[in-house]
């Protein structure tokens, strides 16, 4: 796992430090780094990738620009890339105070364990019009960012592993009792589409006709039951387009992928990270303030700080829920007052 990520020059993220742990849940203002501090992570794990040229400084200097990785071992991965016309980028790992420097050239590949875990790093951002369309099925189909392909993974799990694919089936019933289960039409050759069954009378639901919520929860369950999912995964706003009232069942799909062993799983943990801007979504990890993360922005810069690291937190939350006392802006990660 990795336990923190230190920004220097990154974009916005002048000098500040991210602590994570098996799951992360960071919450701020607009503008406060959460996306860019993610980006950071995507862009360390493909070194080779053009988009490093788009990259910004925070001064617009020629300042390098440093990711500092480090893991539960204490080795750190440090990616740095220095702007200007005959600019590098290179790796350094550090592990037992031995460094190693590397210069990236196109198409050269590591394969440095931390580095093979950056590479699997996936962010997801679903959006349910994506998520609804047909796909052609493929040999081999990832879900993307968007949620495009979720036809194609559902697919592909019932195929491979259809015992899998009614536990997820059982679970969508327990979340949305109105459906029964997960099918899927064939509009054309090579092509399949979703379809949601009705509980009562076993209608068949086209995805185009079903809610977003619905595709939006129905995404973020099948990322929770993938057989293999990405070591490292982030999850922008799972609030958005959700009720309320499933933001636990949200909450739990996470968990699932961070704690299998307790979820009767046998596989390696999943390191997730969620972004949000809801209170209700903060409520549900009260017990837990060594998840959360709170990002400011003043006029030093970004920075982050668990909320267990915060001075007398606990005096703060009493029997308040966590949510309120976060809007209050008493525990800061608010938008700048007026």
């Amino acid at each position: 796992m990795i336990t923190s990520i230190h920004y220097k020059n990154f974009k916005a993220l002048h000098d500040c430090t991210l602590p994570l742990g098996r799951f992360t849940l960071i919450v701020g203002p607009n503008g406060s780094g959460k996306s860019t501090a993610m980006q950071a992570l995507k862009v360390a794990g493909e070194p080779t990738k053009t988009f490093w040229d788009e990259i910004v400084s925070v001064d617009n200097s020629n300042e390098p620009i440093n990711i500092s990785i480090t893991n539960e071992s204490d080795a750190t991965l440090y990616v740095i890339w220095r702007e200007g016309k005959d600019s590098k980028g290179f790796f350094e790992f550090a592990e037992n105070g031995k460094h190693k420097e590397r210069v990236v050239k196109t198409l050269e590949f590591y394969h440095e364990p931390m580095l093979e875990q950056l590479k699997s790093f996936r962010l997801f951002n679903f959006e349910a019009k994506q998520i609804a369309k047909p796909v052609s099925i493929l040999k081999s189909i990832e879900l993307e960012q968007d949620g495009l392909n979720l036809t194609g993974v559902l697919d592909d799990l019932r195929d491979r592993n259809y015992k899998r694919f009614e536990e997820l089936n059982k679970e969508l019933h327990s979340w949305l009792p109105e459906f029964e289960r997960i099918s899927f039409d064939k509009p054309s050759d090579g092509v399949k589409s979703l379809m949601l069954d009705t509980t009562i009378g076993s209608h068949q639901i086209k995805a185009e006709d079903i809610s977003h919520g619905t595709l939006l929860a129905l995404a973020y369950l099948t990322v929770a039951y993938l057989p293999n999912p990405p070591k490292i995964i982030c999850f922008e706003e799972p609030e958005r387009g959700i009720h309320p009232r499933l933001l636990r069942d949200i909450r739990d799909a996470m968990y699932r992928l961070a704690y299998p062993e307790q979820f009767g799983e046998n596989r390696e943990p999943v390191q997730v990270i969620a972004t949000t801007h809801s209170p209700y979504l903060l409520d549900l990890y009260k017990d837990h303030p060594e998840e959360i993360v709170i990002a400011n922005k003043d006029e030093n810069g970004v920075h982050f700080e668990r909320l267990s690291d915060k001075p007398h937190y606990e005096e703060f939350l009493q029997d308040i829920p966590l949510g309120e006392v976060w809007y209050s802006g008493v525990l800061g990660g608010i938008p700048a007052q007026r």
